[in-house]
């Protein structure tokens, strides 16, 4: 079986600080990323754990740590029952464009066929949670508001 990686790029309206900090910040991911809060104390080699309501949804090991411009980590979401030979791996890339323009790269790595779901009118799978977690991220960063909830 052969891993599977998804890749989705966008372009913000931000500097690659103020998208750092909202990568980075438990206030800040609560807002965008459906409710998680985000925690690590962003060493090469520490955990990252998102958090729902108190408990641990997701969690990892951070691989590479470059403020405003690179951060990649193992992910492992805790309710997971496909079989993997090792965990996936995230990467965000900040690159700036101009003064006020950053492209987020976002790379999801090591994927088995059930990490994507191919229907639309979801937020299943991570080729369809991914563009709405970004897209809301933008909406915060650009307008200071995120997206008005959706129910599907």
């Amino acid at each position: 079986m052969a891993d599977t990686t998804f890749v989705y790029v966008i372009y913000m309206a931000t500097t690659p600080e103020k998208l750092w900090e909202a990568l980075t910040s438990s206030d800040l991911t609560e807002k965008y990323f459906f409710g998680s809060k985000i925690e690590s104390d962003w060493h090469e080699g520490s955990t990252i754990t998102y958090s729902r309501s108190g408990q641990v949804s997701d969690y990892g090991t951070i691989r590479k740590c470059e403020p405003y411009r690179l951060l990649s980590f193992t992910w492992t979401y805790v309710a997971d029952q496909a079989s993997r030979e090792r965990p996936s791996l995230v990467t965000f890339e900040l690159k700036p464009m101009d003064s006020t323009t950053v492209k987020l790269t976002l790379k999801h790595e090591n994927l088995v066929p059930a990490d994507l779901v191919d229907q639309e009118d979801t937020f299943e799978g991570l080729n369809n949670g991914w563009p709405a977690i970004l897209s809301n991220l933008k909406s915060l960063l650009e307008t200071g508001r995120t997206l008005p909830p959706i129910s599907l």
